[in-house]
């Protein structure tokens, strides 16, 4: 019978259960969006929805009953002078 001590057990480093915890919520994760994505793919949204597209053509516009005058002077003292008179019809 020997007596003697046995070699002490080596322990694993933090870093390599880090790395191994790291690999398994990167799996999990994507299992998990895996399943979501899916699960929403089984359930699509219900039919029904219907796009109406149509083009609207622009009223008719009265003419002018007067002539309108505008002066607009700018911060350079540019004075400008424009006038609006009714369309002849």
């Amino acid at each position: 019978m020997t007596i003697g001590f046995s070699q002490p057990r080596r322990r694993r480093s933090r870093r390599t259960v880090t790395v191994v915890a790291t690999i398994v919520g990167a799996g999990l994760l994507f299992a998990v969006g895996f399943a979501l994505g899916e699960a929403m793919h089984d359930n699509p949204l219900p039919a029904g929805t219907q796009t109406l597209v149509r083009t609207l053509e622009p009223l008719p516009i009265a003419p002018a009953e007067h002539t309108v005058t505008m002066t607009v002077t700018t911060d350079a003292g540019a004075v400008t002078q424009e006038t609006v008179e009714p369309a002849s019809g």
